[in-house]
Order: C-alpha cells, then structure tokens, then sequence
C-alpha cells in the first residue's frame, strides 16, 4: 500500500490532464498510488487515461457515467485507502517537492489534519498571472462574520489524513462549495495550514466553475449555507442537510433573490438576515477577482441586504461599506452606471465618488 493516495477528478479533462499526472509522477516524494476518476467524459480523456493505466503501476484509472463533482470526488475517495488523502484537480499541476514537504509537515504535527500550500496562478496556456488577492489566513475562519470567513485551503493542493476525511463523511453538495464546507468540517478536528510557500499551479481560466456570474451566484449561496452550517455546529444546533438537487433548483431560478429564497428554505427564519447579507457581501466580495461584475438585479439585492446587517460588529459593518464603495467605483469605471445607482445608498455617494476620482 503506498503511503499517498493521491485523486484526481477528470471531465473532459483532454487539454491538461497529462500534465496534472506527469507532474505527480515526477514528486520526489514516490511512494505514491494516483486514483483518477473519470467522471463520464466524452472528448479523449478515457483514451490517455487508458494510456496512463497500461504504462504506469501506480496510477489507478475509475470510470463512472457523469454524475458530477461531488458524486465523483465520494467515489474516487472510495477507493483511497493509504494513510493519507491528496486532490489535484485535472488542470492544475503540482510542483516536485509537494507532496513530499506537506508530508513531513503532517508527519511533524500530529495536530494538524490537513495542510495545503500556495500556488502560482497561470492562465488556460500555463502563462503566470500576478496581481491576484491573497487567501485570508486559516486561522482568521469566523462563521459568523458576513460573508462567513472559512478556513480556507485550496483544493487542489491539499493532503489530509485519510481517517479524518472518512469520520466527517467525505464531501456534501454544498452547492459549487464543497471544498469550503469540507473544510469547516475537518477544521472541528484539528488544525489546518497552508504551507507559505508555492507548490502547485492553479489554473485560471474561463471553463472553471466560477468564471461565470450565474455560478459565483451560486457559489456564494453554497459558500454562505455551508458557513452558517459550521455556526451552527459551533453552538450546538442542528446541522443543515444539503440536498443533491439544490444546485439544480438553484441553477434554474437564476437570480439572485431567487437563489436567495431557495437556500432560505434550508434555515430558520431568525436565521434569514444573516444569511440575507452575507450572501449580499460574498457576491461583492468574489466580483473584485472573477471575470463578471454583479447585475442590475444583484446590484438591488446587495442594496436591500444592507439593513440585515445591524446585528453585525462595527468592524464588520464598516467593511462591508467598503465593500459597497469599492464595487460601486469599479462599476462606475466601467461605464455600468445603472448598477451602480442600483447598488449604492445615496449617503454612499461621496465615498463611492472619491474612490472613483482617485482611481484615475
């Protein structure tokens, strides 16, 4: 049995999936097993796949019909059973001594149940990109903060201890948010950390699932469910149940307040306020480095979600200010004029209007 079970899920993966298995088979660290899943591909995935299965020991290949990547990320962990877990997304590529380093940090601290690691950003070509914002610190998680601050690794770096992954029961359908609602749930049972420095290429790039407007809306009613879920643990209440079918009910309503109304089913109404605004500043807050800017329609939402943040602390309702003047300067910049009348309360406007000025 290796030491390493390393998953990999592929959909339509032709374009980069050699790369992403080169790179772990070149790790230093080779006392590896890679367990690729191939979520239904139709494009020529299953034919390298079969190439890599033929030639390579320690790659295990597992083909399903498409049933989507949290159905595929359960399966492929199914079949994991080395001591330690490790994901690499298909497009993404690890850098030698990954694997090796999280390692040794894992094996040094028995009170660590995950470690991830930075990366470098690089387009749909493998070109670097600079001038991305930075995560926030794992250790600054707060559930109860808008938008609720999860302590975040990234995906695709991470490497964690199997046993720990199997008693928190593997991955839910935190609609688009699975990896941050599985990281609130193995941050209950022990430390996480980001080693600080680059071991993987993250790629970025338009087919990614959070290119696009309608998936960020999602995204941020996943995230902010998944956030107000690990409150409630944390206080001793009932967890929430994440259904398979929400991403689609979400999906198809479409916008916002309508995404909205769907994950509030899922709540209690004293709940509804708080995850009104936290969903209300997730959407700013992902606008600022994802390819599309909130909608007219998002822009009214985001407005009315003000109010519901009385209850929040000074410093949190001061940053969401800042939040609102920035996306309302930005979409001014960009000529989006109606959005931002839309988004911003009229004792906004001078803040808004300066950091427009200034930005020239």
């Amino acid at each position: 049995m290796a030491a390493i079970d390393v998953l990999v899920t592929a959909y339509n993966a032709e374009a980069t999936l050699r790369e992403a298995l080169d790179s772990l088979l070149a790790q230093t660290f080779s006392d590896i097993r890679i367990v690729v899943l191939d979520d239904g591909s139709a494009d020529a995935t299953p034919q390298i796949l079969a190439d890599y299965d033929a030639k390579e020991d320690r790659v295990l290949v597992v083909t399903q019909p498409n049933g989507g990547i949290v159905d595929a990320l359960n399966a492929g962990l199914s079949y994991c059973t080395a001591e330690y877990f490790a994901r690499l997304d298909s497009d993404d590529v690890s850098l030698p001594e990954r694997l090796g380093k999280q390692l040794a940090y894992l094996r040094s601290h028995p009170d660590c149940v995950a470690v991830g690691a930075e990366v470098l950003h690089i387009d749909a070509n493998g070109v670097l990109l600079t001038d991305l914002p930075d995560l926030a610190p794992v250790e600054s998680a707060d559930a109860a903060r808008a938008p609720g601050r999860e302590p975040y690794l990234i995906h695709s770096t991470i490497l964690v201890r199997r046993a720990d992954m199997e008693a928190i029961g593997g991955y839910r359908h935190s609609p688009y948010s699975e990896d941050s609602d599985l990281f609130w749930r193995l941050a209950e049972r022990g430390a996480l950390f980001s080693l600080p420095e680059a071991l993987c290429k993250y790629r970025v790039h338009g087919a990614s699932i959070s290119s696009t407007l309608v998936n960020g809306r999602i995204m941020a009613i996943g995230s902010q469910l998944s956030a107000l879920s690990a409150w409630r643990r944390k206080r001793g209440l009932a967890d929430l149940e994440f259904p398979r079918e929400l991403t689609a009910e979400l999906r198809h309503a479409g916008a916002l307040d309508g995404m909205y109304e769907l994950g509030a089913r899922l709540i209690n109404a004293d709940e509804r306020d708080h995850f009104r605004i936290c969903v209300a500043a997730k959407i700013m807050e992902m606008a600022r480095y994802r390819p599309y800017e909130p909608d007219a329609g998002d822009c009214a939402f985001i407005r009315a979600a003000l109010p519901c943040g009385r209850h929040l602390s000074p410093k949190n309702q001061k940053e969401l200010g800042w939040y609102v003047t920035v996306t309302a300067a930005r979409l001014v910049r960009k000529g989006l004029f109606a959005e931002a009348l839309a988004l911003t309360p009229p004792a906004s406007y001078p803040v808004a209007a300066a950091r427009v000025l200034l930005s020239r």
